[in-house]
């Protein structure tokens, strides 16, 4: 390709969306099973109107969660009964550029930087690659490794017994997307939002069942709806447009590669509705940039002499904060 990808060289055009009228529940299940972090909202005739996201969806479920522990139905979950432990992990030394491909071949957002005895060092994800791609465009210089370009942000660690509520409002008040869990300083799992959500999710499902088996065996009232309103009824409206992000960052399919890297550099979004006019006409995410430009870099005979060709632009390289 002889100029600068755009966004309509990458963006997916086929994607999972909701309307304004739907459910949020509905929609959170939808993006459970589909296993995405969010859906545009697009009305009838297509037209953008913002994205159901994963912050969105956390804050109505731990409504449920919190439900749950108040009425008996669950017991207090800690961190350590729904955290991932078989996770990918890298090394600060190992090549950043490899590491960008780990992440591809394990379809993850980030994975946590390691020393040799198990120490967590920090975290390298799609956001803080940006910054790699983009210093190597402006400035064509060599692959550097993962300990330069890694989050080492400690205020994001958390211990095994950390209760779910406060995991949720840990996700909810920061822009986290990942909390390591850390026990006597070495890395013993971590959760994602995705997690939270499928905890929340879980003890969802409890307090249906619940409500189904008194009424099944006692013909009575539900407890849970005697004694307090159920999540659906405690929401102002359970309609998707109560809860979308409005505010979200739009793009057009002219965007370059490079600018769209920026965007997701100096911002906490993981993906980019492209738009024509006010009509949705396909989406970026983080991954779909890293794909595009590590495949760009596979291509090239000698990696450590060729620029990274995101765009034609000779701005002066923007400060990045640590």
């Amino acid at each position: 390709m002889d100029r600068p990808q755009l966004a309509r060289d990458i963006m997916v055009t086929r994607l999972v969306t909701v309307t304004p009228e739907t459910d949020i529940f509905e929609g959170i299940h939808l993006l459970l099973r589909n296993r995405i972090t969010g859906a545009p909202v697009i009305d009838e005739d297509r037209r953008y109107l913002g994205m159901l996201s994963e912050s969105s969806s956390i804050s109505v479920l731990t409504l449920t969660a919190r439900q749950a522990s108040e009425s008996g139905a669950a017991d207090s979950v800690a961190a350590r009964e729904f955290m991932t432990e078989r996770l990918v992990t890298l090394k600060p030394d190992m090549d950043a550029f490899e590491a960008i491909g780990q992440l591809l071949k394990h379809r993850i957002a980030g994975a946590p930087v390691v020393g040799d005895d198990g120490e967590f060092l920090g975290v390298f994800s799609e956001r803080y690659s940006m910054r790699l791609l983009i210093h190597t465009a402006y400035e064509q210089a060599p692959s550097s490794h993962v300990g330069a370009f890694m989050n080492t942000d400690m205020g994001r660690l958390i211990e095994p017994d950390r209760e779910l509520l406060s995991v949720a409002r840990m996700f909810l008040d920061t822009y986290y997307r990942r909390l390591p869990v850390v026990e006597d300083g070495r890395l013993i799992g971590q959760i994602s939002r995705r997690d939270v959500l499928l905890a929340e999710h879980h003890l969802s499902d409890i307090l249906e069942e619940r409500e189904r088996a008194l009424l099944e065996h006692s013909g009575e009232i539900p407890m849970l709806k005697r004694e307090r309103s159920s999540p659906g009824e405690l929401l102002e409206s359970t309609e998707v447009a109560h809860f979308m992000d409005t505010k979200t960052h739009t793009i057009s399919p002219d965007t370059d590669m490079l600018s769209i890297a920026q965007v997701f550099l100096n911002s906490n979004r993981r993906r980019l509705p492209v738009l024509e006019g006010d009509r949705l006409v396909g989406q970026v995410s983080r991954r779909d940039v890293l794909v595009a430009a590590h495949a760009q870099m596979a291509e090239l005979p000698h990696r450590e002499s060729e620029p990274l060709y995101l765009s034609a632009t000779d701005e002066a390289v923007p400060a990045f904060n640590h």
